[in-house]
């Protein structure tokens, strides 16, 4: 299969204030957001990718176009609402110094698959949907390009953190021991046999040897040699 690299967008002017974004208009890139998806953009220059898939929120659209604009020629760009942000209802737009007194705080913390957010989305339909469409680009990346495909999917935290879970064979109520911050770097390739995940929540260095993207395999026992730069 091909591989997918995941990218949450920079911060914004929600996350420098404490606010729940969620589903929002209007929230976009604060300047701290933008360099960071300008360096982002700048890591990914090293890796032609086959396409840039990203949530319609206008903070993903923002990031994916500092990473677009560092790529040759013009990569597949469509927008994918199954890529959005989780329906987080009556909970949008709240500080999250208010919502940590919730009942539901907790629940969120310990116990998200039992979660739905009040008038909104549950964090289990917010990783089903969200899976379903990595796999789905990543299979059609895979049969256009071929299996060395590289692409990205520009998305939000819970929703990336929710894929990395599943890749890891995980449990969601066990994704909230994942982290990804503004604007960083997951990378995730999905094997014959199982999906591998070669990087999570980075911020810094080469990905150049991604190039050539990745091929699938058995596991090597003992760890292998490690990956060949191009």
């Amino acid at each position: 299969m091909a591989t997918v690299i995941l990218v949450r967008h920079g911060r914004t002017t929600a996350n420098a204030t404490g606010l729940l974004a969620g589903r929002a208009l209007g929230v976009s890139l604060d300047d701290t957001g933008r360099e960071q998806a300008a360096r982002t953009g700048e890591r990914l220059s090293a890796v032609p990718v086959a396409g840039v898939v990203s949530s319609p929120l206008e903070r993903c659209l923002q990031t994916a176009r500092f990473i677009l604009d560092r790529q040759p020629g013009s990569p597949y760009a469509p927008v994918d609402p199954d890529l959005t942000e989780c329906d987080y209802g009556q909970w949008q737009g709240r500080p999250l110094s208010d919502l940590a007194a919730q009942e539901l705080w907790p629940l969120v913390q310990s116990h998200p698959s039992a979660v739905v957010f009040p008038g909104g989305e549950s964090m289990a339909g917010m990783q089903a949907r969200a899976v379903a469409a990595v796999r789905r680009h990543d299979a059609a990346f895979e049969a256009e390009f071929g299996p060395g495909a590289v692409w990205v999917a520009v998305s939000h935290g819970d929703v990336i953190k929710s894929i990395l879970a599943d890749a890891l064979g995980m449990h969601l109520d066990l994704f909230q021991r994942i982290n990804v911050g503004p604007a960083s770097v997951s990378i995730v390739h999905y094997g014959a046999q199982r999906p591998s995940v070669y990087a999570t929540n980075t911020e810094a260095g080469d990905l150049s040897w991604l190039a050539n993207g990745l091929q699938s395999g058995d596991a090597p026992v003992g760890g292998g040699a490690g990956r060949k730069t191009p």
